[in-house]
């Protein structure tokens, strides 16, 4: 096990790291990693995770309290959250929440990354909820998660951002990178027209691979039905279709075509 003068260096380099990929802004985030079964250190509030020193970082012990810190600075605020993680799931030891682009966009957008659509992430990832919207440092926010913790290393929190877990802090970084990379590949595929989903015996399949390399931590099964355009543009007056489907009719196209044409015959 890491001592606490590595832990606090590894917490300053994955905070930096989520700071210059963009997963934070500002004074964004929060990590904190199990130094043992009765203290935990976590980076402190209002500071930018691209600009924090090892004499920030704060230790606590499991229901919150203080044990050493810099005066200057406090716990996180969203340091609920993370003790309720680490009562829900006694093998992890780190925690990390960012606010990622791509994954927070599919948050406010209301959609759950849980299709079947990459075979590295559904390996590592499974399916990733969507938590219900709380109001961010509360116990409320607490109350949302809850449900999820116990099933996915990864979840996505409504109009908010995103958590992850893992059995140490690289882990919870690495889950956070893939996390936002398959939200980044599965928006671009929405952008270009399809998004082509594993059908389920490649899910099983996969599944089972995932086994065999002694693959700790729970997943949720991802779906394998298609992807359908109303879980990509939500609203009551989308239709729901798979993406993919032809929405130009032969018509359209011939049109278009002697458009093209008589364009380039006038050039």
């Amino acid at each position: 096990m890491n001592n606490e003068w590595e832990l606090k260096n590894l917490i300053i380099e994955m905070g930096r790291r989520i700071w210059i990929r963009g997963y934070v802004a500002s004074n964004d985030g929060n990590i904190s990693v199990k130094v043992n079964d009765n203290e935990i250190l976590t980076t402190p509030h209002g500071v930018s995770k691209g600009f924090m020193t090892t004499d920030m970082i704060i230790r606590v012990d499991k229901t919150g309290k203080v044990i050493s810190r810099n005066s200057k600075y406090h716990p996180s605020s969203e340091l609920k959250m993370h003790l309720e993680a680490y009562k829900e799931r006694p093998d992890i030891k780190s925690v990390i929440h960012a606010h990622p682009p791509y994954a927070t966009s599919f948050a406010v957008a209301g959609i759950p990354l849980n299709k079947c659509v990459l075979p590295e992430a559904l390996m590592v990832l499974g399916a990733v909820p969507l938590a219900k919207y709380g109001l961010p440092s509360t116990s409320e926010l607490v109350e949302t998660l809850r449900e999820h913790l116990k099933t996915s290393d990864a979840i996505l929190m409504a109009n908010h951002g995103a958590v992850t877990l893992g059995p140490d802090l690289l882990r919870a970084y690495y889950n956070m990178e893939t996390l936002e990379h398959t939200a980044s590949i599965v928006w671009k595929a929405v952008q270009l027209g399809n998004v082509n989903v594993l059908p389920e015996q490649e899910r099983d399949r996969l599944i089972d691979l995932r086994k065999k390399f002694n693959m700790q931590g729970p997943i949720a099964p991802c779906d394998s039905s298609p992807m359908l355009k109303s879980e990509s543009q939500p609203g009551p007056d989308k239709e729901s279709r798979s993406i993919g489907d032809n929405d130009i009719s032969e018509q359209d196209i011939k049109e278009i075509t002697e458009k093209v044409l008589a364009r380039l015959k006038q050039g």
